[in-house]
């Protein structure tokens, strides 16, 4: 009974316990997170060709940056063709009179299809085709220009064309039609006759009758001048064009167009016949190679032309200088250029060359292509063409990234220190001769007292050998004895040849 009350106690206690245990609380469910605010979208970029600083062509690197907006009285357009002119070349070589410290954009013109108009903007529209003008800023894939600096493209003309057009030929028609008075039967200097402005000034000069014109160029790119409209093709690289004119033309020319400046700009002024005038526009003689040359720059300002008003009043001669960045405050003066310009264009008085169009990640090539003077008309840069592999057999363009040519104190003190070490070695290989000729002179010395003391040394006799023989009538014994003794004597003559052939030797 005891065992049976123990458990029932037992029991009992276990169920209060159980009773007695506290519920666990249901866990209360987590707040719901706080929506995180919208992210917001990226800004857009586009490819741009950027200058970071002055030098070669491994200053110039293709970047995102950010997409310019339209702003008031402003257009943007999207970018299908843009130029590239001699004096972007001379900008990043820190040569040009526009310097802008870099890193920056650089481009002047280019031809595209605009995408939004900014505030104020009338006379455009979007899906427009059109030919933009700026101070810099064109080498990318979308620009924002100003409405006054934006042309219609005509229909028949492309986006290469519309790039190639603005600079050459607004540089051209001003310098032949405001400054030079191109007027029929006169004649005219173009150098450079294969480049842009070249190209555009001759195919400019044929719209006036009866025009002559003499052009410079290598002997490879006569063809295609001529047949621009070039009269007297001149190998400038073999011949002084100075002469070839005067003894074709022997009172010279009317007008001289100067993209060279130093000796070139004095030859040019000497050329003119009375009230002839010449009009310089760049200083093309300061570029050489890829990076700035400071003796190139110095020789051509040091040959640069000093004139006196007096001395053009006594030859009746003009000069004057033209340089289209520096005409942007004169927008209606542009705009009725360009426009007498585009009306050519479409009259088919005029068409530009296009030499060659390079993808934006090819700027280098590019330049090195113009810089060179191996182009024959415009080139052209595109951000929608994809770089090109030079065809096999072809010569490789200069990679952007070649080692840099050295300063020119550099390149002093290695030439200095090339000098030194030629003559150290010059003074060793003296000094070897000097003293390999101290050891001649030592030796024949010691060689002629050798001889010397052998000339008053006696000759010494050989030495004698006597043999006796007791009986004439000899032994067999005696025979044989006999006859060992004379190859005795033998070796004795032998041995005196061999002082002497060691005696020759030494001397």
């Amino acid at each position: 009974m005891a065992e049976g009350g123990d458990a029932a106690t037992v029991a009992h206690e276990a169920g209060n316990a159980v009773q007695e245990t506290p519920k666990a609380e249901p866990e209360k469910a987590a707040a719901p997170a706080e929506p995180a605010p919208p992210a917001e979208p990226a800004e857009p970029t586009v490819r741009t060709i950027v200058l970071t600083g002055h030098g070669g062509y491994d200053k110039l690197s293709v970047q995102q940056k950010p997409q310019p907006k339209a702003g008031k009285g402003e257009v943007l357009v999207r970018v299908k063709a843009a130029g590239l002119n001699f004096s972007e070349l001379m900008v990043r070589q820190g040569l040009h009179d526009r310097m802008t410290k870099p890193p920056v954009v650089l481009g002047m013109e280019a031809a595209g299809v605009i995408e939004e108009l900014g505030e104020d903007v009338s006379g455009l529209e979007v899906g427009q085709n059109v030919i933009c003008l700026a101070q810099t800023g064109m080498w990318r894939e979308i620009v924002a220009v100003p409405a006054t600096n934006v042309f219609i493209m005509p229909e028949e003309m492309s986006y290469e064309e519309g790039a190639a057009i603005p600079l050459s030929y607004l540089t051209a028609y001003f310098m032949l039609f405001d400054f030079g008075n191109l007027r029929p039967g006169k004649s005219l200097l173009v150098h450079i006759a294969a480049g842009g402005v070249g190209w555009a000034a001759t195919q400019l000069a044929k719209t006036v009758d009866n025009v002559t014109i003499f052009g410079t160029a290598s002997a490879s790119k006569h063809d295609a001048i001529k047949e621009n409209g070039v009269d007297h093709p001149i190998d400038y690289r073999t011949r002084d064009y100075a002469e070839e004119i005067k003894n074709i033309s022997p009172k010279g020319v009317d007008v001289v167009l100067d993209p060279l400046g130093g000796a070139d700009t004095s030859k040019g002024l000497q050329l003119l016949r009375p009230m002839g005038k010449i009009v310089t526009y760049g200083s093309a003689n300061m570029v050489k190679g890829e990076n700035r040359n400071l003796m190139k720059m110095a020789k051509t300002l040091w040959q640069s032309t000093s004139v006196s008003p007096v001395s053009l009043v006594k030859t009746n001669k003009a000069i004057a200088g033209f340089q289209l960045a520096h005409l942007t405050g004169e927008i209606e003066l542009v705009r009725s250029a360009f426009q007498d310009i585009l009306n050519m264009y479409k009259d088919g008085k005029i068409k530009p060359r296009i030499d060659s169009v390079w993808a934006f990640e090819q700027v280098a090539e590019a330049m090195q292509q113009m810089n060179e003077r191996r182009n024959i008309g415009k080139v052209i840069l595109s951000p929608e063409k994809e770089p090109t592999k030079p065809a096999e057999g072809d010569a490789a363009p200069t990679s952007p990234l070649k080692k840099k040519k050295p300063s020119l104190f550099r390149r002093l003190s290695k030439r200095a220190s090339r000098s030194k070490d030629e003559g150290e070695k010059k003074d060793e290989v003296k000094q070897e001769e000097q003293e390999k000729a101290d050891d001649n002179k030592a030796t024949n010395g010691h060689v002629q007292q050798t001889e010397e003391k052998k000339d008053e040394a006696p000759a010494e006799e050989p030495e004698k050998i006597e043999v006796a023989v007791e009986n004439p009538a000899e032994t067999d014994d005696a025979k044989a004895a006999a006859a060992d003794v004379v190859p005795d004597d033998k070796p004795v003559e032998n041995e005196e040849k061999a002082d002497g052939d060691a005696s020759q030797e030494a001397n």
